[in-house]
């Protein structure tokens, strides 16, 4: 009868150590993985588990699901990835940075809590091994699911937000074979760097901000909530420029949309679905489109509902559209609805000059600005594209950079008054004109390009001069909110 309780004792204390022993020979033998294993084998014999699949893509309308890339960002920052069978790694951004990447058909646990669940990740491909659809599968038990899984999709949300946060990279993404491909984008533009009248300027943060804060109204009102606007000017304006400053100062991607990729309306339709909120949808050179109307495989109606929206309704974004020019533009194009504001980008004037010359040479003022602006006054003038390139080469020495876009200017103006009746135009593609700078100063494009094309170079300078940049609202008032 005494033994009794000292032989529960003995019992009590020896399956704890057991335990300890039997863990200590399953580390020194290698086995720790496999016992692993074989517990999760007998749970998934055991319990009964639900599946819930998460694609990249929604089957019938082909527009990205939203939710699929906040998942691989959850299972990709989760620290078991490191104990899944297999991974990819590769090199981070920061040096000797090393970044954890799933593959193909790799299972990831997770716990939450105190349940257990996991994730597999699948990549279908077709016979040229080429990626058609991505997915990852969740395996839930049953009886789990009712209390953790809302929960969970919650936590997915806040962490992947989070992770997307800190990292704040903006992406460009470009249409290629119907599909949306992405690269990072790190355009060093800022409103603040744009060349453009002060008051234009403010008034489009305004209209910006103005837009950002409009959601409710917008909804009010029964509009899709999104903001369209027209830059037009000749090439070299800082159009696009405008576009990546617009963009880093709000933190959007950039969706650039190459009309000549697209199929048909469809696949237009498709692309637009696509996209994200929050984000900048762009077309550039839209007037060259339209005139090239032998070979353009979208329809006009295609066009003007792309233009209108009424086939995407996720909120919040920004289009731009750029031309050269609106001369020739069917007015329908440019109504008030499909184009909210038209934003004149002109060839430089003196106050923009002295903006260049601020921001390539960090000159305010200098004794030849007087020199400078009799010429512009005359009516010569160049693109701020040619002209920072001319302070660019020359950044080393203000002096010489002010004289080489004097020199430059004063061709332009002397072609301007001997020139005669213009003949042809200029194409938007065309090259500036050529010059070359070495330690010496530079060799004026004036001496390498025959005189009867510098005439006609000139005219064509003085005809695309139009005055400064205004900002026109096609409504008729600003939107009051």
């Amino acid at each position: 009868m005494v033994m009794f309780p000292l032989q529960l004792i003995l019992i009590i204390f020896s399956i704890p150590c057991s335990l300890f022993i039997f863990r200590l020979f399953l580390h020194r033998t290698g086995l720790t993985y496999v016992f692993r294993k074989f517990v999760d084998w007998v749970n998934d014999g055991i319990h009964v588990h639900l599946v819930l699949k998460v694609p990249e893509f929604d089957d019938s309308t082909q527009q990205e699901n939203q939710f699929f890339s906040r998942v691989l960002l959850y299972v990709s920052s989760l620290a078991s990835l490191e104990d899944s069978d297999f991974t990819n790694l590769f090199a981070g951004k920061k040096p000797n940075d090393i970044v954890l990447s799933i593959d193909d058909d790799q299972i990831v646990q997770d716990s939450f809590l105190g349940a257990r669940v996991s994730w597999r990740y699948r990549v279908k491909r077709d016979c040229d091994d080429q990626v058609v659809a991505r997915s990852f599968v969740l395996k839930i038990k049953k009886k789990d699911k009712r209390w953790i899984l809302k929960p969970y999709l919650q936590h997915i949300h806040t962490v992947s937000d989070d992770i997307d946060q800190r990292r704040n990279e903006l992406k460009i993404h470009n249409n290629i074979n119907g599909r949306w491909k992405s690269v990072p984008f790190h355009h060093p533009a800022t409103l603040d760097s744009v060349v453009m009248d002060p008051d234009l300027k403010s008034r489009i943060r305004c209209d910006l901000d103005t837009f950002l804060k409009s959601k409710q109204y917008y909804h009010k009102i029964g509009r899709v909530w999104k903001r369209s606007y027209l830059l037009y000017g000749p090439s070299g304006t800082g159009k696009s420029s405008f576009i990546a400053a617009v963009s880093n100062l709000l933190g959007y991607d950039v969706y650039s949309v190459n009309l000549s990729q697209v199929a048909d309306d469809s696949d237009l339709n498709t692309l637009l679905w696509q996209t994200a909120c929050k984000s900048l949808i762009v077309v550039e050179h839209l007037d060259r489109y339209i005139s090239e109307k032998a070979t353009a495989k979208i329809t006009a109606t295609g066009l003007l509902s792309f233009m209108d929206g009424i086939s995407n309704f996720q909120d919040e974004k920004i289009l731009f559209f750029t031309m050269n020019s609106k001369e020739g533009i069917d007015s329908e194009l440019l109504r008030p609805g499909r184009i909210d504001v038209h934003i004149h980008f002109p060839n430089c004037d003196f106050n923009s000059f002295k903006n260049l010359a601020c921001n390539y040479l960090g000159v305010k003022e200098h004794k030849l600005f007087p020199q400078v602006e009799e010429i512009f006054q005359s009516g010569a003038t160049m693109s701020p594209a040619e002209i920072g390139e001319l302070m660019l080469v020359n950044r080393s020495s203000p002096s010489r950079a002010l004289k080489s876009v004097i020199t430059a200017l004063q061709s332009n103006g002397r072609s301007v008054v001997k020139s005669g009746p213009q003949l042809c135009h200029r194409s938007s593609s065309s090259p500036l004109p050529p010059y070359v700078t070495g330690e010496a100063g530079g060799v004026l494009w004036k001496d390498t390009v025959p005189k009867e094309f510098r005439k006609l170079y000139g005219l064509l300078r003085l005809k695309s001069c139009k005055r400064p940049g205004s900002l026109d609202h096609r409504d008729d008032e600003m939107i009051d909110r």
